[in-house]
């Protein structure tokens, strides 16, 4: 079995949905042992997140959704608002390097967990909260999601039709971005403090906020307006970088996505739409184009309604113009570089067989990303777990089960 970058990290992973779970299984594909801690009989309500669904012989789904963000880790039920729940969390806790969780601020504390409670007997712990709004600040109680936070922070402002073309306004992203960018947030985050742990003794708490990281992920969009002081506009398929770098409609109604925002590759752009465009005043530089967009964007509009995606795409790639299809996620699945690069896996499974996921994306000469265990059922690990960390016996887990602690 090769070396894996975080064996020996063990992760008391209390979150639910997406974000947390997100960055927990980022770290369970790394080699830290994850171990999520659930609701006896409830559990992540990302469970029912569908359908679709996976059913097994037993019938017990399980959603595409939880699926997504659970892999390579171990789970565990519990109620740690009992006060034996308390006393187990705690003894979870105490082998632990990282308790991460996502609920409203204050919640933990009810029961004793919340890092103040714990900071003093775990001074090595490293204790991630994630929530919407964060610790502190008027809205630190609200409850929110991916979507709340994507029209709260800005993003949606920028992305969607422009104003006054049809079906204008701001537009959601289809993927729950924020949810995702504060996984990436966390977990790099996490890894940070763990340095920073290793280092000195000393553990900490992260307050991570979706909010936070929405308005973060809006990078040259935010700088552009603190340096202008100019609210951006939406662009739709269009970049707010040099010209092109936008969608265009081709003649067999598929689309194409050019960038060719530099001279060069301008140039070389307009080798294959056989139009000097480049030796015009309005387009022969970066900043003249930026200038003139609109009327370039509307002369590229028509050129590329003259001929179909394939011939288009050959011939720009032939010259070294960047450039792709707006593909969809069959036709992204299938293609030859995502193939050849292994993007999609598979996670065995004794009741449902091979189930194809994606993998860490990352290649690691010395550690390499190669386990993909199949996410937990609720529960799956209860026994194991509290016998091999806590020593607890057979007798009084079954106990414990049946008083519903566990």
């Amino acid at each position: 079995m090769s070396v894996k970058a975080l064996d020996g990290i063990r992760i008391l992973d209390l979150s639910r949905i997406l974000a947390a779970p997100f960055a927990s299984q980022m770290l369970g594909d790394l080699g830290a042992e994850v171990i999520k801690v659930e609701q006896p009989g409830k559990g992540d309500d990302a469970r029912q997140y569908g359908p679709p669904f996976l059913h097994d012989s037993h019938d017990e789904g399980m959603s595409a959704f939880y699926l997504s963000c659970n892999r390579n880790k171990r789970a565990v039920t519990l109620d740690f608002t009992t006060g034996r729940g308390r006393e187990l969390a705690l003894d979870l806790i105490a082998q632990s390097d990282i308790v991460l969780e996502n609920f409203r601020p204050g919640v933990l504390e009810k029961y004793g967990l919340g890092w103040d409670d714990l900071r003093e007997r775990f001074p090595r712990l490293v204790m991630c909260s994630v929530t919407g709004f964060g610790q502190d600040g008027p809205y630190r109680h609200r409850p929110g999601y991916d979507g709340i936070f994507q029209a709260v922070s800005g993003m949606m402002s920028v992305s969607g039709v422009p104003d006054g073309q049809p079906g204008a306004g701001p537009m959601k992203s289809g993927l729950s971005l924020v949810d995702i960018l504060t996984g990436l947030y966390t977990s790099s985050a996490l890894l940070a403090a763990l340095r920073h742990r290793d280092r000195t003794g000393e553990g900490q708490h992260l307050d991570v906020s979706l909010l936070d990281c929405g308005v973060a992920s809006l990078s040259h969009f935010a700088e552009n307006y603190l340096v202008s002081g100019e609210v951006p506009q939406r662009r739709g398929n269009g970049g707010f970088g040099g010209i092109p770098s936008q969608a265009f409609e081709c003649a067999d109604g598929k689309l194409i996505f050019i960038v060719a925002t530099t001279n060069p590759q301008f140039s070389r752009a307009c080798e294959v739409f056989g139009r000097p465009l480049i030796e015009d005043p309005r387009f022969n530089s970066i900043a003249a184009r930026i200038e003139h967009r609109l009327e370039l964007l509307g002369t590229l509009e028509q050129i590329f309604l003259e001929q179909p995606r394939a011939h288009w795409l050959e011939a720009l790639e032939a010259l070294d113009v960047p450039v792709g299809p707006v593909n969809t996620i069959e036709e992204t699945l299938a293609d030859e570089q995502v193939r050849f690069r292994q993007l999609q896996i598979s996670m065995h499974d004794e009741s449902l067989g091979d189930v194809a996921g994606l993998r860490y994306p990352i290649r690691m000469s010395a550690t390499p990303v190669t386990e993909y265990t199949f996410p937990p059922r609720l529960g799956e690990d209860s026994t194991t777990i509290y016998h091999e960390l806590l020593g607890l016996g057979d007798e009084e887990i079954q106990r414990l089960a049946a008083e519903g602690v566990i």
